[in-house]
């Protein structure tokens, strides 16, 4: 048994109480994780990123009973936020979703605000704005694409898939608790937010008008990426000061909406070199 702080309490949940169900519910409801405030977080590196950025806990669970590696106990023992809550370990492996129930810790973390002001604007800016993204994973390969090439956030706008999706964090590998991603119902707010800054608008498109390495990257840019099925909408394509194209060869018409994307902060990055 992990030897949590003397002066933290530690919880007990061997049985579905009302409380599992809650967080059993974070896993599949979105209207319920909007509800409560909160997300689950399964995985060494996301946890272990979440607890280090600093990000809001509100409870590590933990397998009650079972011997617990190195990390897990010194996650348990450290100031972290939360309560600790030691939880039967068939239960603590439902809340992982993995079937081999060796899960030892899954993290409770509590959802920011939605406020583009978390993402800096400044004159080496790279955003990136995904338009009504279905698919959870995509959005998460995306956030750590950004992360991964200097980006400095991500917004999905309109009717979309869940940042907060466990399949989005868990496609993040934890690049969502290093880099800004804000949901945005609309344009609007966008274009408030862009004003002044002097921000070249990027639409990617396998009919856009320039080739991607004839494109000048190395100013202010946001990046925008359509829906995997339809690209981007009429709204978001009236913004954009032009569009690119992916130059392929092979029998491939076009790329995954978060492959196509990694590929142009990809040269974005290599231009800003």
């Amino acid at each position: 048994m992990p030897q949590v702080p003397q002066t933290r309490r530690t919880h007990r949940i061997t049985t579905r109480n009302a409380r599992f169900q809650q967080w059993q519910a974070l896993l599949t409801n979105r209207s319920k994780r909007q509800r409560a405030g909160e997300f689950l977080v399964q995985g060494v590196r996301p946890i272990t990123l979440a607890v280090e950025g600093g990000w809001p806990i509100s409870a590590l669970l933990y397998a009650e009973g079972r011997r617990l590696s190195d990390w897990a106990r010194a996650l348990l023992d450290s100031p972290a936020p939360g309560e600790r809550i030691a939880m039967a370990p068939e239960l603590l492996a439902e809340l992982s979703e993995r079937t081999e129930g060796d899960t030892e810790l899954v993290a409770v973390a509590r959802l920011p605000e939605d406020d583009l002001s978390r993402i800096p604007v400044g004159p080496a800016f790279l955003g990136v704005l995904f338009d009504r993204p279905t698919s959870p994973g995509n959005i998460g390969t995306l956030i750590r694409s950004a992360d991964a090439f200097g980006a400095d956030g991500l917004i999905v706008t309109g009717h979309a898939a869940d940042v907060y999706d466990p399949k989005s964090v868990r496609a993040s590998t934890g690049s969502l608790f290093a880099l800004p991603a804000v949901r945005v119902p609309s344009p609007r707010q966008v274009d408030d937010w862009l004003s002044g800054h002097g921000i070249t608008v990027v639409g990617t498109d396998e009919h856009g008008d320039i080739a991607l390495f004839d494109a000048d990257l190395t100013g202010p840019v946001l990046l925008l990426i359509g829906n995997e099925t339809s690209g981007l909408s009429t709204t978001w394509r009236q913004r954009c000061d032009h569009t690119v194209h992916i130059p392929m060869h092979g029998t491939a018409s076009s790329l995954n909406a978060a492959n196509a994307a990694t590929a142009v902060l990809y040269e974005a990055a290599r231009q800003r070199r």
